[in-house]
């Protein structure tokens, strides 16, 4: 099996990704991927990883800061290849890309049903505050028709 590569995204990564976090159960049906990539590359794309073995990609991650925290978003890896340090690596990453940016601290939003998710990330150092996420959608985005 080949190692691990980790690289910025590329625009040709995008049904690969979108096909990705479908497997793994990351899109809703309020989100559109693709809308969700594109303004991604259009803000800091350089905070966008995947992760590849050969020409396969085989898991992602978002990274955000806004010069007061950092955000992980769509951090997701290939089913079959779970349970291999790959989803810690690409942690391990995106904290240092943010840390040489600055960031003091890290949030990162999983679905309370995800146990599993929370687990891995406790497993590496993450835990819960005492806080509650409120969100407000101020676009729409159209979500039929995607593949």
């Amino acid at each position: 099996m080949s190692k691990l590569k980790i690289r910025n995204y590329r625009v040709d990564d995008e049904l690969a990704v979108i096909h990705l976090w479908q497997q793994c159960g990351l899109i809703v049906p309020w989100n559109n991927p693709h809308a969700d990539i594109a303004r991604k590359c259009d803000d800091t794309p350089e905070l966008f990883f995947v992760g590849s073995m050969g020409s396969r990609i085989v898991a992602s991650c978002m990274a955000g800061f806004d010069g007061h925290r950092g955000w992980i978003y769509y951090l997701a890896v290939d089913e079959s290849l779970r349970r291999q340090g790959i989803g810690r690596k690409l942690v391990r990453h995106a904290e240092t890309e943010l840390l040489d940016r600055g960031c003091p601290k890290i949030n990162l939003m999983v679905r309370n049903t995800n146990q599993s998710v929370i687990d891995c990330y406790q497993s590496l150092g993450y835990g819960t505050d005492p806080v509650v996420v409120l969100s407000k959608r101020l676009i729409e985005d159209e979500i039929h028709g995607f593949s």
